[in-house]
């Protein structure tokens, strides 16, 4: 009967030593032996007829060593589930511990493994503090978006001449010195810009323009800095660069346009929202407004789950085994590493161990479970999404619109990737349900400025 013992080596880290005798392994060796002899094709011999001395010389070493390795993965694997030990990866084996195989010399061999095991952690999140902002939804806002949405679904003509900052212009960049001459081997760009995008002191030069005109301009002076910066990316500048915003470009217009704004009508109301009955421009404001706030709503309880995140990450305290844990990373991944790079990686990958650590626990200390109709339904919203919501008006019902989901739920990295982010959202929510937070509310400006990017 194999053995394994346990010694403690470092913080959270283990020597485990499977001890095999010879009457462990031999047995089973002699029997692999026999089998591989009744398989075995060999030319000038008859399958099964190949004699038993040939067999163990040509193939006995590899079949011995395959042999007694088995028995010692059998035996770890026993012992790590009969100890119910939560473990990091995979266990490392210690080169210096092995010993030559020999098929010729059987008797008791040794292996020695590292494990690196995984801290027991408290987490109460009731004592979490987060701020719930809540955007302030001003009537300039709707304004805006109702402006947005009457241009949207309004009609695009073509005037010989632009005439004020409403026109849209279909225009070629071409890069060149201020007189207009291009510059040789320069950027060209073609883009679609409204002339109110362009700074107020430089719409002047547009004005009278028609098509396959062309104005020389400094994108400085064109453009005031929230729309620079969109331009510069856009032509392939990099707008940490001061000299970048000084070039010139010739801008030749290719096309003039005009939206005509769509009427506030029942016409415009049924194209924006088809699944209520909206009848007067007072209820459509509000639909928007409230459209809007639903928008807001969905932001705060993301800044929320990202506040949560970085308290977490930052509050709990997690010992690892780190020597074990960089040792893993220079060997357990498919292309080995040295010890520089695994020291070099090792800050992120802790934190993304811990977060996994943080999350498995909270998972499991609130109970969360993802059902299939849970991933079924979550097909059929991205199936909605894709779609652009116009399923909305006709219900959720639909046949094809259950097979899709029936089918995707055959993909099996679909069906991975929608259980670990359902079981996020609703870690997160039952975390939200129980933190104790602070409602403050707060301009859309300054909503923008808290938001951070997600780690999660």
């Amino acid at each position: 009967m194999a053995t394994v013992t346990r010694e403690n080596i470092g913080l959270l880290n283990d020597k485990l030593t499977v001890t095999l005798s010879k009457e462990d392994y031999f047995n089973g060796f002699e029997q692999s032996l026999k089998k591989y002899a009744k398989t075995a094709n060999i030319p000038g011999f008859r399958k099964g007829m190949v004699p038993a001395g040939l067999v163990k010389k040509m193939y006995g070493q590899s079949v011995f060593t395959d042999e007694v390795l088995r028995n010692v993965e059998k035996s770890l694997n026993d012992y790590l589930s009969k100890e119910q030990l939560e473990i990091f990866a995979q266990p490392l084996p210690l080169d210096s511990d092995a010993r030559a195989l020999d098929m010729n010399d059987p008797k008791d061999y040794a292996f020695a493994f590292e494990i690196g095991l995984k801290p027991a952690i408290e987490i109460d999140a009731t004592k979490i503090k987060v701020t719930r902002y809540k955007v302030n939804v001003t009537d300039e806002m709707v304004g805006e978006e109702l402006n947005r949405l009457q241009i949207r679904h309004g009609k695009m003509s073509e005037p010989e001449e632009v005439t004020g900052e409403d026109n849209v212009l279909n225009v070629k960049f071409t890069e060149s010195d201020k007189e207009g001459n291009e510059v040789e081997g320069g950027i060209t760009k073609e883009n679609s810009l409204l002339v109110k995008y362009f700074a107020e002191k430089f719409r002047k030069n547009l004005m009278g323009k028609k098509k396959d005109d062309t104005v020389v301009l400094q994108l400085k002076k064109a453009f005031e800095e929230k729309e620079l910066d969109f331009i510069l990316s856009d032509l392939g500048l990099d707008k940490e660069d001061k000299k970048a915003a000084d070039k010139y470009f010739t801008l030749l217009i290719t096309k003039v346009g005009l939206v005509t704004k769509a009427e506030l009508n029942e016409e415009l109301f049924i194209a924006v929202y088809p699944n209520k009955e909206i009848k007067t421009e007072d209820e459509f404001k509000a639909a928007i407004k409230e459209e809007i706030e639903a928008y807001y709503a969905a932001q705060s309880r993301n800044q929320i789950h990202d506040q949560i995140y970085h308290h977490l990450l930052d509050h709990t305290t997690i010992e690892l085994p780190q020597s074990f844990l960089k040792r893993w990373l220079q060997t357990g991944g498919e292309k080995p590493k040295t010890a520089e790079e695994a020291e070099q990686e090792f800050p992120s990958f802790a934190d993304q161990l811990k977060w996994t650590l943080i999350s498995s626990k909270l998972i499991t200390d609130h109970k969360v479970e993802v059902l299939p109709d849970d991933i079924r339904d979550f097909a059929k919203q991205q199936l909605f999404q894709y779609m652009g919501g116009q399923l909305g008006a006709l219900g959720d019902n639909q046949q094809w619109v259950d097979d899709y989901a029936n089918r995707m739920m055959q993909d099996r990295k679909f069906v991975e990737d929608s259980y670990h982010r359902i079981s996020t959202e609703k870690m997160f929510a039952a975390v939200e349900a129980v933190v104790s937070a602070t409602e403050e509310t707060i301009s859309a400006e300054d909503f923008a400025s808290k938001l951070h990017h997600h780690h999660h």
